[in-house]
Parts: structure tokens; sequence; C-alpha cells
């Protein structure tokens, strides 16, 4: 078996000389769609957990011990806990599990999330589900989700106060405390050992600048302040970080009159980055904060292939007038609270930032590499939605990965064989080795680029009356569905290199079926026909369909090599 080497550890070992005395870091710090970031520290430990939606495994986790080298380490909804509860089988796209929080609690750790699942009855309201998984160790393994009955809203948080108690933070409906929706922010105490709300819920909050999607609750307590941070604008152009301070956790909270203490709403339109917001906070071990936010990198027509990412910021709390109060007759005085400024030096997401813990460097090589050799599959690889039993297999072929073809394809609510990691940068090159000789015509399997399950590009072995083909099909929101390039792979033996590079505003895909090193031109795709305009970014993948025809076939891979690097301006 001819394995395909990469440079991976090499480039990895060049970055740590040219970076060793290097003293800021680069933004995003986890590039690729990773939104809606949620941190913890434990220990010098920091733990991510991100929104996944309708992707699985959900709920992606990363730890680092620098903030800006971070490892991905496992899910919180895997294979191992995902039940009904949650249903990520069929569920929508842009649906699925919403803006989780992680924090930890007396050696548990805790996430909470919302799943969205909008019923196949379009009669039927969208259900909001909102739960908590637990685990002693971040890796895994996570407990079965505990439903929260009752509880209306998104995006919910969790805390624990010093005294003992359990805090649920939602949100719902502007006016109506027991709505499903965004607009103001509720709390009410939670009892973990039934998993359930108890006692009065408390309308605390409806945002700072009467704007809309009030959303992504965080509280802390800081020198007894009670501290309430929220998402509003909407997660795009006015996208902001708004906080309130209240001397009780009930409220009423009073919105920082510096608000919002971030956002890229003011910025020019050709900023380097766009829709900065959803920020949560963590302290360091040396009494230091940072807050880290999803924003979308400008860099195709004022958005990414990468969707929104997670960034990095400084924070320094500083005092600040909150109002001015009578103290006696005639007589008045500042009222000061000491209040969190983001990036105090800029007062936004800067690209290139001072390092935040000392003595570290951060390596920039998304590249990845997977052989298959490996009894289990690399963390990296998702699939949209859970995936059908038996889809794939890395034991019946040992060092290659087995695809078996399935008759759906690429559509609406759809578990389709599809595999794929995501695209961390935008320029890069995908490539694999796949060995496919379809039986019946109709059959089609090789790699793709996709966004969603209407937004996609597939380059693919097709086989049509007796004959193989190699064809390219696109389609997204903007163009359409659209044949690119078909031709005859004569003399095709099954096996075949096929790649995509994106370089210089175009993606380039390739093919190689005489075992060339050197790849053939086969066409190219202007990379803003899949332009991220929703909630996650691109992946690359391996795909085959048999197009609702029945059949056995499958698809073996090799090997799957991505190499990327990150554009500075």
């Amino acid at each position: 078996m001819n394995k395909y080497l990469s440079l991976p550890c090499f480039i990895a070992f060049i970055f740590f000389f040219c970076d060793l005395t290097a003293q800021t870091y680069k933004n995003p710090i986890i590039p690729g769609s990773f939104p809606d970031p949620s941190i913890c520290r434990v220990d010098d430990n920091f733990y991510i957990v991100n929104s996944s939606f309708e992707y699985f495994p959900a709920l992606p986790i990363h730890k680092s011990d620098d903030l800006i080298n971070w490892e991905l380490i496992g899910y919180g909804l895997d294979h191992n806990n995902i039940d009904s509860s949650i249903n990520l089988y069929d569920v929508q796209q842009e649906g699925g599990v919403h803006a989780p929080s992680i924090r930890y609690n007396e050696g548990i750790y805790y996430i909470i999330s919302t799943n969205v699942y909008s019923p196949l009855d379009s009669e039927k309201k969208s259900e909001m589900i909102n739960f908590i998984i637990t685990a002693n160790n971040p890796r895994g393994p996570w407990s079965s989700p505990h439903v929260i009955d009752n509880a209306p809203g998104i995006d919910p948080d969790i805390f624990f106060d010093d005294n003992g108690t359990v805090w649920f933070v939602g949100t719902h409906a502007p006016g109506d405390m027991n709505a499903d929706g965004i607009g103001e922010i509720w709390v009410q105490e939670l009892d973990l050992k039934n998993w359930k709300l108890i006692g009065s819920r408390y309308t605390v909050w409806a945002g700072a600048c009467g704007g809309c999607c009030v959303e992504g609750p965080h509280i802390y307590k800081r020198k007894g302040k009670y501290y309430l941070m929220v998402a509003e604008g909407g997660t795009s152009r006015n996208h902001s970080v708004m906080i309130a301070i209240s001397d009780s956790i009930t409220g009423l909270f009073e919105s920082n009159p510096k608000n919002p203490i971030l956002t890229s709403r003011h910025l020019s339109n050709d900023n380097w980055v766009n829709s900065t917001g959803h920020g949560d906070l963590v302290e360091l071990s040396n009494g230091s904060w940072a807050m880290v936010c999803l924003g979308i990198r400008n860099e195709i027509n004022g958005a990414s292939n990468m969707g929104r990412e997670t960034f990095l910021m400084p924070v320094e709390w500083q005092e600040a007038t909150l109002r001015w109060v009578e103290n006696s007759q005639g007589v008045w005085k500042p009222l000061i609270h000491e209040l969190p400024v983001v990036s105090p030096s800029t007062g936004r997401v800067d690209e290139e930032s001072p390092l935040i813990i000392q003595n570290t460097y951060q390596n920039t090589d998304y590249s990845f590499f997977d052989d298959f050799l490996s009894d289990n599959l690399k963390l990296e690889w998702n699939f949209r939605r859970v995936p059908k039993d038996k889809i794939f297999s890395l034991k019946e072929r040992k060092g290659f990965l087995r695809l078996h073809l399935d008759s759906q394809t690429f559509g609406l609510r759809k578990q389709y064989s599809l595999i794929g990691v995501r695209q961390r940068e935008t320029s890069f090159s995908f490539s694999t080795k796949m060995h496919f000789m379809p039986l019946k015509d109709g059959e089609e399997s090789g790699i793709s680029i996709f966004q969603k399950d209407d937004a996609y590009i597939k380059f693919t072995v097709l086989r049509k009356s007796g004959v193989e083909f190699l064809s390219l099909v696109r389609k997204s929101e903007k163009l359409g569905t659209k044949v690119l390039k078909v031709i005859e792979l004569k003399g095709y033996n099954g096996n075949i290199f096929l790649s995509a590079e994106s370089v210089d505003g175009v993606y380039n895909f390739k093919f190689s079926s005489n075992n060339k090193k050197d790849h053939t031109d086969f066409y190219k795709v202007e990379k803003d026909a899949l332009l991220s305009h929703g909630y996650t970014g691109a992946y690359l993948g391996l795909y085959g369909s048999t197009n609702f025809g029945k059949g056995k076939s499958y698809a073996d891979f090799d090997w799957v090599n991505i190499e990327c690097s990150r554009k500075v301006n």
C-alpha cells in the first residue's frame, strides 16, 4: 500500500523555532466552523465548547494551557450518549445544538445547551429542548442528556453561586417569560438532584441598546456583584456583547452605560473581521481575565468559507460610573463599579495581539492527515446528522476508510454517506486516493466541499450506461444546481487520485487516474460559490451514493491529506 506522506510534523517543527520568541498571537485561535464559544478554566487548563448545529458528533470540546494552542479532545454528544431526546437524526439545517455553556463545579464538568428541532409537520412549532450533560473528565464519557422541562428559549447558561444554589439562565420571547424565543433573559433556581426547575422565575434584563435578539447569556460573580453578559443585535454585522450588573441574581440588572463592550458594528465594511459577539469571560490563575467570542473573517466579499470562528481578546476590569445618585438634597455622587473592558488598547478584535499568557508560541499550521490505520476515526471527522449504522468501516479493509454508498443523496434533512473535516483556512490543498468500482449505473463516489444540504460541490467518479465518468457538480443558493464538467475515464481501473486546491480566489479541482503524482487540472470554481451565510462553515469530505438505486457498492479511501496556511493581511 503506497501511503501518501505529508509534512505537518516538519512544518510544526519549523513553526516552533520561528515563533518561539514571538510576543503575539493571531486570531482566530480556533479556525474553522467553531461558533458560539464558551470557556472555563480548571487549574491551569482551559476548555472551550462550541455550537455544532446539525453536525455529529455534537458539541466539540477543545483543551489548552495557554489560550492560543487548542487540542480537540472530544465531544459532548456522540454515539455513546445520544438518545431520542436530542433529535439529530432528521434535524433541519441551521437547527440542532445551539450555543452551549461549559462550567466546572466540585469535580464535575457541566455542558448546558439547546437542541432546536422543527417537526416535519410544518404546522407544528419548533421545539427548543434545553438539556445538561455532565462528566468527570472533559474528554468523556459524558452523561446522557438531562432534559430540563418547562425551560423556554435557547442558549442557556448554568451558574453556581457561592451560597450553594444553582441557577438556570435562559431566554424568552419579550413580555412572556414562559414563551420560547429570544429578547429577554430569565433566571430560575435549578435542582440538580432531580434535574428540574424550582422556585420562582424572574425576568432580569432585556438588553442594553434596544436592539434585537438578546441571547447567549452568561452570569458571573465578582467582588459580591453579579454580572450578566449577553449577545445582542443578531449574529451578523450588528452583533455585539453587552453587560449589566446587579446586587442580586434575581435582578433587576442595570446596564453598563459603556455598552456594547465588544462589537464591530461601528467599523468599516472592509475591517478584517465582522459580526463579533457572543462572548464568554474567563479568569486566569493570576487574576487577569480574557474573553472568547465568535467572528467572521472578511476574506471573500465580506464573508468567509469558514463561517463563524473562535477569537480571543484580553480583558481588564476598570472603574466606571454607572449613574449619579443624590446622597442628600442637592448633593450628587457617582455610583462607581468595576466593569470589563475588552481589548483595552484598541476596543476591538485584533488580528494580532500581545500574548495573554507569556512564554508560549502559537502553532498556526492546521494541516490534517489520516491514513486510516487506527481502529477509530480521528476526532476531526464529522457527519451531517447522526449517520446510519455501518455507513463506514475501518476494519473491512485494514488501512482504508470504506464508505458504503447509500441510496440517499445530498438532500434536506437526509442521512447520506458523507463524512468531512472542517475547512480551517481560505487557502488549502485537499487530496485523497480512492479505490472505487461502481457496480450499477448511477453509483458515484469521490470528494466534496460542502456547506449545507443544498450548498456543495461534489467531484466524483460516476457510472452511466456501463461507463465510468468523472463529474463535477455544484449546488448553491446563489447559482442553483449545475453540472460543471463531465469526462469519460478511459481505461479506468478503479484507482484514482482526487484533489481540490483553494488559491487565488478559486477552487481548482484536479485528478490523476494513472498513479502519477502530477494531477491534471479538471475545472476551476469561484470560491464565493460556497460562501457561508448561515450558522456553519465549509467542510472537506468524502461522499458516495447510489442515487436512489439499490446496491451494496462501496469506496475505499487510502488516505486524506489537507494542507492549509494562514492568510495574514
